[in-house]
């Protein structure tokens, strides 16, 4: 197989290799969570248990989106489905476009035999769907991938940068407002990094759709990457020149919770790479954070150094909220100081 399975191999094993930051903070610094002294709470008493679509984790947290499609992807895949059952949290798969286009390649996505009782969303790009994909197509990798949900990724940015990426965006609004009814799973639309902005999230809002998640710009550019693959020096050139372009995940997250109301899901994504990061995105309303690129590197090492990881997480975390007076996430809501200057 080569093609769209050679861009595969060619993403993970640029993440892992090159410096592909956006160079812009993910904007969860302007606050800091409120620290109690004094916080009236055991240690004991904290539970972070999550409700996340019909699934139960012990925290709000979820491995976000990164691949499928190679043999390589799949190794990677299983590892880390087999840690989020153990640890009890949930698993993003990457886009799963190359098992619809080569049907052998959806071995690398099938991992419920691994994680039986996990939050496993199914990928696909929202571009596709004026590409010639149809709702059948999303429910199919439901289906074959034993999802409990679905999300729909956005990423003009990317596509514009990627050697043959797909860039007719127009009408897509429209026409994913139809798809959305006939996918027969809970649907999140995602960024890959550049964020949701208010305007965005508004319009996606309109849809019958469960949810949003940031992928705010903080994190991975995936136009710095794609920068990497482009032959075309001024390809090259505007990845580079716009790897921080995009809604900071803070403002993203922000923008979400008040177009989604209470009732629908925020996952926080993009840049989240601490504790405080995450605790200060639950803060300010997100349900659940997600994270993609420490995983990816635990991942290197086996599903022990990835269940460790998380554990650590989870734990230190737990802590967070202890020592602000927080004995669930949603008692963390709000418990926000301005950062000075």
């Amino acid at each position: 197989m080569g093609g769209i399975v050679d861009r595969k191999n060619e993403h993970i094993s640029i993440c892992l290799e090159e410096d592909v930051e956006s160079g812009r903070a993910p904007g969860l610094g302007r606050w800091r969570l409120d620290y109690r002294a004094l916080p009236e709470l055991n240690l004991d008493e904290v539970d972070l248990t999550t409700q996340l679509l019909g699934r139960a984790l012990r925290a709000p947290l979820l491995i976000g989106a990164m691949t499928g499609g190679s043999e390589e992807a799949g190794r990677i895949n299983r590892v880390l489905a087999e840690a989020a059952q153990r640890c009890a949290i949930g698993f993003a798969m990457g886009s799963g476009r190359v098992a619809i286009e080569r049907p052998e390649a959806m071995a690398s996505f099938q991992v419920r035999d691994l994680a039986p009782d996990a939050l496993i969303f199914a990928n696909l790009g929202a571009i596709q769907f004026n590409y010639g994909l149809e709702a059948e197509d999303a429910n199919h990798l439901v289906r074959e991938m034993g999802a409990d949900a679905i999300n729909l990724h956005l990423n003009p940015l990317q596509e514009a940068i990627q050697p043959g990426g797909d860039t007719d965006f127009s009408g897509l609004l429209d026409r994913l407002a139809g798809v959305v009814e006939k996918i027969e799973a809970p649907v999140l639309f995602k960024e890959v990094g550049s964020g949701i902005g208010a305007s965005t999230a508004r319009d996606l809002a309109k849809l019958s759709v469960a949810g949003l998640e940031t992928a705010g710009v903080g994190g991975t550019s995936w136009a710095r990457v794609e920068a990497l693959r482009q032959p075309e020096d001024r390809a090259q050139f505007a990845g580079n020149a716009l790897a921080g372009l995009g809604v900071p995940t803070a403002e993203s997250i922000i923008a979400c919770r008040e177009a989604l109301g209470e009732d629908r899901l925020v996952v926080a994504s993009g840049g989240i790479r601490t504790i405080e990061h995450m605790g200060t995105a639950l803060a300010l309303g997100a349900n659940a954070v997600a994270s993609a690129r420490p995983f990816l590197e635990a991942a290197q090492g086996g599903v022990e150094e990835v269940v460790t990881l998380i554990e650590h997480y989870i734990h230190a975390l737990r802590v967070l909220h202890f020592a602000c007076g927080a004995r669930t996430p949603l008692d963390l809501r709000g418990r926000l100081v301005e950062a000075p200057g």
